[in-house]
Order: C-alpha cells, then sequence, then structure tokens
C-alpha cells in the first residue's frame, strides 16, 4: 500500500488525500485559540533553524516569574482564548549554570517541575488548559505534566540521525524521541507531534517519521494531531542561507501525512508560514493548529498569525467552515476516563461544547456585565442570515426580513437541508448532523427554517401575556444544575424556603389579570408533604380567583408525584386536573431525554419513558 501511495502524481496525490479528509471530517476545519507562554527560551540544544532559543546574555532572566505567566494568561482568556501553550527549550539547567541556578533559588530541581507548576497555576487561576510541549521527556516527566495539561506534544521531526541541523543537539537523537512518543503512548497522553520539511532530510526520510508515527498511534491511539511545518530560513542562524522547501515536496509531504497515517489523526499546518492556504486545504489537512490573537508565534516571530475573520474567509471560500477547538481535540476530550487525569476533567469539561469542541470565543470569554447574548440576555441577538431592516406599519419598530439568497454550503449539512427542503423525514443520525453546523452552514439552516416558518404561519409572531407563580422553593430532588430550590442554609445560596398559602396563590392570580395577564404558569418543587390534593386545590383556588385565567401548569414530575402519592391511575389524576381547571402542561422538567445522561444530571426525576 506504501509503494502504490508514494509513487502516486502529486496531484492524484492532493486529490486521495483530500478525499480521505472530507470522509473523515466533512468540511470542518479546526483551530485552537491560545496564547504562547515561552516559559524559558534557553536551552542544551543548539539546533540549525531555530530563532527560539537564546543564551542567558540576551534574556532578562532565565524563566518567566509566575506573575508574568498569569499576566500573559489572563490576556488571553480575556479575548476567548482556550489553550495555554507552553513552549520552552529543553532541559538548560544541564548546559547554563543560570537556569540550574535560578530553579534552585526557587525551590525547583528541574525545568520540567517549574513547567507542572506553572501549568497547575494557569489552570487553576485562570482557566486555560496547558498544553506541555517540552520536547524528549521520560516517562516520569510524562506522568507529571499528565496531571497539569490536557495535552502534550514534541516534534519527531525526522528520524535522520545524520542531519547538519541537528548538530550539538542531543535531544533531537531519534531513539529519543521516539521513546518518548511511545511513553506518551503508554500513559495514554493525547498527542501531538510532526515533521519538519526542508532541513536536508529526504523525501524518505519524511516518509519514515510518518510511518513511525502511524506505527505507534497503532500500537497506542494516542496521537491526536500531526503537525506538518515547512522549513524558512532565519537571519542569525547557522542556516541562513539555505533555501526554503519547495512548495511542491511541501506539499507532498502533507499529502502523504494525510495517506499513511490513521484517518482519525488530525493533520495541522501552521497558517503563518505559508502564503497560499488554499493549496493547504486542498492537500487534505483539517486544522490550522493554534492561532493568538495576541501573542507572536516565537518560534517563527516574522511570520505573524493570520486574523481570524481573514483564516475564516479563505477557509470558507474553499468550502469548509472554521471551528474553534481545545488544545484537546474532541475525540479525546470525550473519553475523559481513559485520556485525562482526574485533576483536568471539570477544566476541559469547563471550555468544550457538547462535541468536544472549543465554546465560542465571545461566550468563553464574558466577564460580568459584558454584553454577550444568551437567550435571556438584555443586548440584541446576533444576526444569524442576512436581512433587510424595514419600518413595520409606520411604527418605529424595526423588522428583519431575510433577503432570499442562500447560503452556498457542501458537505452532510448541505444534503440533510436538501432533505427537508424535498419534504423527507429527519432522522436522528440527521439531527445530530445538524447540531454539528459551524458557521455558514449555521446562517443555511437558519435560512431554511424561515423558509419552514413563513411557509406554516407566515410572518405572525406571537406571545402571551403570562405570570410565574412559583408555589414553593422546597424540593426533595437533588438535580446538580438547579438554581432554583433551596440549598442547605449554611450555604447561603438561594435564601430562605417558602410555601406560598392559597390564598397568596390567588391574590397573585388576581394582580396578574389587573396587569393585563392571560394566562398564569404554575410550577414549583417536589415538597416532601405535598401530595396530589395539594396540586388540585393549587388549581381549583386559581380558577375560583380568575375563571377565565388559563392555567398552564405542574411539571411531568410534579403530575407524576401526585398521582403516585394519592395512590391513582395517572390517566385518572390528569382528568381530575383538568376538570379542576388545568388546561395545559408545560414542557419542562424535561432537561435531556436520555437515560444515561438523567442519571447523571438528575437522578431522582422520571425516566424519560415516564416523562413522555
Amino acid at each position: 500500500m506504501l509503494t502504490d501511495i508514494t509513487s502516486l502524481s502529486l496531484d492524484e496525490l492532493l486529490k486521495r488525500a483530500a478525499s480521505v479528509r472530507d470522509e473523515r471530517f466533512g468540511t470542518r476545519i479546526t483551530y485552537s485559540p491560545k496564547v504562547f507562554i515561552p516559559l524559558t527560551m534557553l536551552c542544551q540544544d543548539k539546533c540549525g533553524y531555530c530563532t527560539f532559543a537564546q543564551p542567558p546574555a540576551r534574556l532578562e532572566a532565565p524563566f518567566l516569574t509566575p506573575e508574568q505567566v498569569l499576566e500573559i494568561a489572563r490576556a488571553g482568556a480575556a479575548v476567548g482564548c482556550h489553550e495555554a501553550l507552553f513552549t520552552l527549550g529543553e532541559r538548560p539547567e544541564l548546559r547554563y549554570p543560570a537556569a540550574a541556578d535560578w530553579l534552585a533559588a526557587h525551590g525547583y530541581g528541574s525545568t520540567v517541575e517549574y513547567l507542572a507548576a506553572m501549568c497547575a497555576l494557569v489552570r487553576d487561576e485562570v482557566g486555560l488548559l496547558p498544553h506541555a510541549n517540552a520536547g524528549a521527556l521520560t516517562l516520569e516527566e510524562l506522568a507529571v505534566l499528565r496531571r497539569v495539561s490536557a495535552s502534550q506534544g514534541m516534534m519527531l521531526e525526522s528520524l535522520n540521525g545524520d542531519l547538519e541541523a541537528h548538530r550539538g543537539s542531543p535531544d533531537k537523537v531519534p531513539a529519543r524521541r521516539l521513546a518518548t512518543l511511545e511513553a506518551a503512548g503508554e500513559l495514554q497522553i493525547p498527542f501531538t507531534t510532526g515533521i519538519l520539511c526542508g532541513i536536508g532530510e529526504s523525501r524518505q526520510d519524511r516518509i519514515d517519521a510518518l510511518v513511525a508515527i502511524a506505527e505507534s498511534h497503532e500500537r497506542w491511539g494516542h496521537v491526536q494531531e500531526v503537525i506538518v511545518q515547512n522549513f524558512l530560513p532565519k537571519d542569525g542562524t547557522s542556516m541562513h542561507r539555505a533555501a526554503p522547501c519547495p512548495e511542491d515536496e511541501y506539499l507532498e509531504a502533507i499529502a502523504l501525512a494525510r495517506l499513511i497515517l490513521a484517518p482519525e489523526i488530525h493533520l495541522q499546518v501552521p497558517p503563518n508560514l505559508t502564503d497560499d492556504f488554499g493549496a493547504l486545504l486542498a492537500a487534505g489537512i483539517d486544522d490550522w493548529g493554534g492561532v493568538s490573537p495576541i501573542t507572536a508565534d516565537h518560534v517563527n516571530p516574522e511570520r505573524p498569525w493570520p486574523a481570524l475573520d481573514r483564516l475564516a474567509e479563505v477557509t470558507e471560500a474553499a468550502g469548509h467552515v472554521l471551528a474553534p477547538r481545545l488544545t484537546i481535540y474532541p475525540e479525546f476530550a470525550l473519553q475523559p476516563e481513559r485520556f485525562l487525569d482526574d485533576a483536568m476533567r471539570f477544566a476541559v469539561l469547563d471550555r468544550s461544547d457538547a462535541e468536544g469542541l472549543g465554546r465560542d470565543r465571545d461566550t468563553a470569554s464574558a466577564e460580568a456585565g459584558a454584553q454577550v447574548w444568551y437567550s435571556g440576555a438584555d443586548c440584541e441577538p446576533p444576526t444569524i442570515i442576512e436581512t433587510s431592516t424595514v419600518t413595520a406599519r409606520g411604527s418605529l419598530a424595526r423588522l428583519h426580513i431575510a433577503t432570499g439568497e442562500r447560503t452556498p454550503i457542501r458537505g452532510k449539512v448541505a444534503e440533510v437541508l436538501e432533505g427537508v427542503r424535498a419534504g423527507e423525514e429527519v432522522g436522528e443520525d440527521e439531527i445530530v448532523t445538524l447540531f454539528s453546523a459551524r458557521g455558514p452552514e449555521v446562517r443555511a439552516i437558519a435560512e431554511v427554517a424561515d423558509e419552514l416558518r413563513r411557509e406554516a404561519v407566515g410572518d405572525d409572531v406571537t406571545w402571551v401575556s403570562n405570570r410565574n407563580i412559583n408555589y414553593t422553593n422546597v424540593c426533595t430532588f437533588k438535580c446538580k444544575f438547579c438554581g432554583f430550590s433551596k440549598g442547605p442554609l449554611s450555604l447561603n445560596l438561594r435564601g430562605t424556603p417558602y410555601n406560598l398559602t392559597l390564598e397568596e396563590i390567588a391574590e397573585r392570580v388576581v394582580e396578574a389579570k389587573q396587569l393585563g395577564a392571560t394566562e398564569v404558569c404554575l410550577q414549583g418543587g417536589i415538597h416532601p408533604k405535598f401530595d396530589g390534593d395539594y396540586y388540585l386545590a393549587v388549581t381549583k383556588i386559581v380558577h375560583e380567583a380568575v375563571p377565565e385565567m388559563h392555567i398552564h401548569g405542574f411539571t411531568a414530575p410534579e403530575v407524576t408525584e401526585g398521582a403516585k402519592r394519592n395512590q391513582e391511575p395517572l390517566a385518572v389524576y390528569l382528568q381530575r386536573m383538568k376538570d379542576a381547571g388545568l388546561r395545559t402542561l408545560p414542557g419542562t422538567a424535561a432537561e435531556i431525554l436520555d437515560d444515561e445522561v438523567r442519571r447523571v444530571l438528575c437522578a431522582d426525576k422520571i425516566n424519560t419513558e415516564e416523562w413522555l
């Protein structure tokens, strides 16, 4: 199979690589919003292409202080970053006494020990997810960092041990780097690795390195992404006169990586090292890597990151959608028991969405008082579909009318929408596909939904003037997400418990009528002393107070509990409630109709079958 791949023409190779990418990942291209934290620029290695490593005389201090680390991390969190990329030279204390002395003076025995402390600091104080990029480490060192990082990484670079670029670089010995790759697999660490193209290696060297990565992943299943990075000559290095990696060789290496590696391994290229984004996408990549809105690429400082708007523009122009991710990829984030230390699980969950991707950057970075829209917020919602604004019937009210132009998309979401337009029923798989939409796909879904709404009901939008009446906040259930029911008084979370009397409920109904309400919604906690007759009494008192008031009330758990406590069939009890004046039931307390999840979130509540 390898012979078949390597004998293909470049055009055929690119087509096949893009096809494999599309089959596995669809139209989605990811990136990681990150801050770059150069913990130390001292290094024991002397790579011929590196401008990152500096001697002590050129640095103000051997290491960043904890205060400096937090300052960078907080700046990143404020603009929606999820990842704290710790980049550093390898074992500088073995080469520079200044590094060893600084570490000893601050109570650390090694660079890795200090790195672990800083990872924990950023995780605990800021909430960013650390990615530790500390080079060729031992199994024991990797294990220490696993407890405080969401992922780790080390570029394999090349397995050619005779490269001039690696003279004087003990950490670049191939056997040592392969040992680190294997140790990471043994520890089940979500791992990033990759190759460098153009540092003197041959085409076969690149293939050998990719095969070694693929074989390690086959043994352990731990390689989450592979970076294929092109060499660019830099002033101030011994390779400053070397030629950059030719574009055709670079594109071939990317496509070969896509075809040699397992399909589930993500393929990344840095977007700041090549000008032709479209060619990179055509070669089969599915990730742009870490992109920082505030910190430079300290490894390639002469090449600034592209603006995210620009990255989204070129990605969408090629028929893809751009989505933010975490430093740990979704496939790994969704298996925390296997790939994450207990101490990292909440931090990853807090930053991830339902698919294991990163939360949207605006909401992730929102502070108290920030004008970020969410359901119930006071600020304007975002514009999802292109609209024109008109004045409604001579008033000052403004209406947004869809322009009618459809957003061009391709892939699975487009296929589902075409089926919807053709009148086909949407199944579970199609619903999952729609929930995975990003960028222009979301706009396309909104456009179809807008069309269906107009066909069904026209442009009329209705509402009801309603008053909520919560008759008690006492509840025997212990739902983990609840902000309504009273907690232990010792926690002082939600005030004191209360029970409204029937007279107080009636007064609120009359008041609602006077204020123009036509409906009341009745809901409360599952009180340990309430039986089914209590809910009947509440319904009757509301109906007697204002007979024309529509009574919308009682969740499925309340109705079910009332019937159980009265020891009567549910259908009989519901009929009695209807006779007393209940007109509609709210669809609340459903949370999510998946019993596996319900057992975690709300184990006390009725199951899916009972709710339905």
